[in-house]
């Protein structure tokens, strides 16, 4: 390869066993802080990423994000609290990760080597050039992301990645790189550390700035939530409460009848 995996490299730290607990915690944290200064620095390549997917979602694309281990995990979080946060169907934004469903739980051997299983994988949602499909890897080398990402470019689908190398397989292959540069784990080569948290932070603004500029958020406030639970309609009920100036009852009626924040508030306004 012509490339350094900094995420392979040795850790600053040596003799972690030798740590105490406060050592151990203190060093983690110091190393942590970093993660989000290497983020800032690729902001402009994710506005890029954003603002292509934006488009593409409002002509009625689907987002999929592809991975394996710690970063497919990642993806399926990240797409799965999409329905539930911003009202979205699930079948919007989609997480798969190599060896499938079973891989979320438990390592599957051997599954993110193949370079075509991702395709095959992807082909099952029938997925067209309308979509966008990003490849997560902290090593930037598994193949069955960049054989995914390689053959979506073939077939005029729009590709993004988040890796944490520099200049790697995958970044040459994404037509949207995202590169976040944390440099070695605590523990040496575990990537679920550092990278890992790169990769949430990069996933949480994706899909938070896409579903703003989808119009899924008004104010700051999550109209379009799921209330899917008990604290969610409370919420959901004080939302409507400041926004109508109502008292609880009222607010958790109106709820109750429209079904979702955004619905209510647009019913009682239309009514009065």
């Amino acid at each position: 390869m012509d490339f350094t995996k900094t995420t392979e490299q040795d850790s600053n730290y040596d003799h972690l066993e030798k740590m105490s607990v406060r050592e151990l915690l203190s060093n983690i944290n110091k190393e942590d802080q970093t993660v989000p200064m290497a983020v800032k620095k690729v902001l402009p390549e994710i506005e890029k990423l954003v603002s292509v997917i934006v488009k593409k979602l409002q002509s009625g694309g689907r987002l999929f994000y592809i991975g394996a281990g710690t970063s497919g995990r990642l993806g399926i979080v990240d797409a799965s609290e999409c329905p539930p946060t911003f009202g979205v169907s699930h079948d919007l934004v989609i997480g798969l990760i190599a060896g499938g469903d079973l891989a979320i739980r438990k390592a599957v051997e051997f599954a993110e080597d193949s370079k075509t299983q991702a395709w095959s994988d992807l082909s099952q949602y029938h997925i067209n050039s309308n979509d966008v499909v990003i490849g997560i890897a902290a090593s930037g080398t598994t193949p069955y992301v960049i054989g995914g990402l390689e053959t979506c470019n073939k077939n005029d689908i729009v590709t993004g990645c988040i890796t944490c190398n520099h200049g790697s397989p995958l970044s040459k292959t994404a037509k949207y790189p995202v590169e976040v540069l944390v440099g070695p784990e605590f523990v040496t080569g575990s990537s679920r550390m550092k990278a890992g948290t790169a990769q949430k932070l990069v996933l949480n603004m994706i899909s938070t700035a896409v579903m703003i500029q989808l119009g899924r958020v008004k104010g700051n406030k999550m109209v379009d939530m799921q209330l899917s639970n008990n604290k969610l309609v409370d919420r959901g009920t004080k939302m409507i409460m400041d926004e109508l100036n109502l008292s609880y009852h009222d607010a958790n009626r109106l709820l109750e009848e429209h079904g979702s924040v955004r619905s209510a508030i647009e019913n009682f306004h239309n009514e009065n």
